[in-house]
């Protein structure tokens, strides 16, 4: 039985990766830190399946400890300080999280046992102001937040431990992926949670920055197979993991409020450009996945609209349940 650790595994990527690698027969571990409340609500259904170790990214021995413990044939590390809005306010927390943390958890593979297959979650924020479009493996890194930035570090010190030491660690460049686990804060929920309580009566209008940005966004469910995927290749290689297509906040507003027999959302929704921006954005962000259909093999399942749906029908039974 193959062994696996799984840094984050209370996040949206981390459960779903969970029960992936539990279907393929797997012993799964998860790396929780101590907390004074515990949030295992999206591993809850599992939570009997798999083994908790305690660690965290910001202490070396705790890794270290986590890793003998566990003893594993693959650890993927998902765990990051992941809302981009927060590395603005806490950008040197970013930083310790989600770049160092990374060096932490290789030493810690390095010193305990160099054969362990790394996996890296690295984000399509690395892109940011981009210089091609659509994005691939070779286009070039302008990161436009601390948590970009952080991201592109974390990158980088992967392939330089691959390249020094050997290791079989690689790094998916994941473009935006989303689910009914993902958190409240990010607008692709707040727009399915909002839609559902306006749908129910709960709630009257849904307010947003503005409505045209674009992202590549496919579904969470779908991207855990190719990290899976990467791990069981020959060589240790980095690979995009995106739709190719793009879609704007306005369309994934639009089928939302269609999910629900809402023809007319204008009426519920009010958009402020100015009231969400972040010092720097994005440019226009889509991804080339075709090294990944490749060599991998692997292609999305679910298309934009089944994702905004599923999200959608997903926080309306958990609004009905309440």
């Amino acid at each position: 039985m193959r062994k696996a650790l799984i840094t984050g595994i209370t996040g949206q990527d981390g459960s779903y990766l969970a029960e992936f690698l539990l279907e393929k027969g797997y012993d799964v571990y998860g790396l929780t830190r101590r907390t004074s409340t515990v949030n295992n609500e999206r591993i809850q259904h599992i939570e009997e399946k798999i083994k908790l170790v305690q660690g965290d990214l910001l202490d070396q021995s705790s890794l270290t400890e986590a890793i003998q413990e566990a003893e594993p044939d693959e650890v993927y590390n998902l765990a990051a300080q992941s809302f981009v809005k927060t590395s603005w306010n806490q950008p040197v927390l970013t930083g310790e999280f989600t770049a160092i943390g990374v060096t932490r958890v290789l030493e810690a593979i390095r010193n305990v046992n160099p054969k362990i297959k790394f996996y890296q979650a690295s984000s399509s924020e690395m892109f940011g102001k981009v210089t091609e479009t659509p994005q691939k493996e070779t286009t070039r890194f302008h990161p436009r937040s601390p948590y970009g930035v952080a991201k592109v570090y974390g990158h980088y010190i992967t392939l330089n431990y691959r390249e020094s030491y050997d290791l079989f660690a690689c790094s998916g460049i994941l473009f935006n992926h989303e689910s009914p686990r993902r958190g409240l804060e990010f607008v692709t929920r707040k727009i399915s949670h909002a839609v559902a309580r306006i749908h129910l009566g709960k709630q009257h209008k849904l307010e947003l920055g503005s409505l045209e940005p674009k992202r590549d966004w496919g579904f969470a469910g779908d991207y855990v197979e190719a990290m899976w995927l990467m791990l069981q290749q020959d060589k240790p290689e980095d690979y995009v993991i995106a739709t190719g297509e793009n879609h704007s906040v306005k369309e994934f507003v639009e089928i939302a409020f269609k999910t629900v027999g809402i023809d007319n959302w204008e009426k519920y929704v009010e958009a402020d450009k100015t009231e969400h921006m972040r010092p720097a954005e994005v440019d226009y962000l889509v991804g080339d996945a075709s090294k990944a259909k490749k060599v991998l093999g692997w292609k999305p399942k679910t298309s934009f609209k089944e994702l905004v749906e599923m999200m959608v029908k997903a926080d309306v039974q958990s609004e009905k349940n309440k």
